[in-house]
């Protein structure tokens, strides 16, 4: 279709897309940086943050896990498909730089924890979070002393300033790129208790993101999902997944 052709919706979608960057590279891979820990090469040379900073990382597993984002690029490169990349990035730039708003805005969300957020009904509904939300909320309390209070609907309800520090002691000694794949994993379910199980082992990644997703799937299972909203919870568990594996690798 000629610009000529193109319906004024056509032409604003066209020049809504972001102009990617054409791959510059034939491969991809890793090698030990000096001191210690695994940087990210392309052919050889290796990469840097968008801030210009030499990205590295502890892990050789997580390195090449990153190298294989690289590796997987077609004609372009699209950083939407490269989400360990842009926490690894995210860590570097900004969070080494920021730790204690990072950790402030976690504990944020843990003041309005999803989990403490409970339906009225229906049975079946308010059954399958008290399954599934509950576990967690006992560990947190029995793990780390965070105890919240649990409220009906959307009404706000203040947690406990003590529990509120005892979520902010509980992360105090992560590293920066611990810390921001804390961070996009409580974004991502809007539950600081669940990324904090997830990063402590309690929960695997797909008990967290089935705990995280479990109203909109009641919703879908009764009401059905459309395309779009299929789309966005898939690129949204694909960024939660880099974050715990990011998690399990720190």
């Amino acid at each position: 279709m000629t610009p000529e052709a193109e319906g004024p919706m056509q032409a604003a979608q066209r020049l809504a897309r972001p102009v990617l960057p054409k791959r510059f590279y034939k491969e991809a891979g890793t090698r030990p940086q000096d001191g210690a820990g695994f940087a990210i090469v392309l052919d050889g040379r290796p990469i840097i943050t968008p801030g210009r900073n030499p990205v590295g990382v502890a892990s050789r597993t997580l390195a090449e896990a990153v190298a294989a984002e690289w590796a997987a690029q077609g004609e372009t490169i699209d950083p939407v498909t490269m989400p360990l990349t842009r926490i690894v990035n995210a860590a570097i730039d900004g969070v080494a730089k920021e730790l204690a708003a990072v950790r402030d805005d976690i504990v944020r969300y843990s003041g309005s924890d999803l989990l403490c957020y409970r339906a009225e009904g229906p049975a079946s509904l308010v059954a399958r979070q008290e399954a599934l939300w509950s576990p967690v909320l006992a560990w947190a309390a029995g793990t780390h002393g965070i105890r919240l209070i649990l409220a009906e609907g959307v009404t706000p309800v203040a947690q406990p300033a003590e529990s509120l520090e005892r979520m902010l002691a509980a992360i105090a000694g992560y590293v920066p790129l611990r810390l921001a794949a804390l961070h996009v994993a409580t974004t991502l379910s809007g539950s600081a208790v669940l990324a904090l199980a997830l990063a402590e082992g309690f929960l695997t990644a797909d008990t967290a993101w089935e705990a995280a997703e479990l109203d909109e799937s009641w919703q879908s299972e009764r009401w059905g999902a459309d395309a779009e909203a299929l789309k966005r919870a898939r690129h949204r568990r694909r960024d939660f997944e880099a974050a715990a594996h990011i998690l399990a690798e720190t």
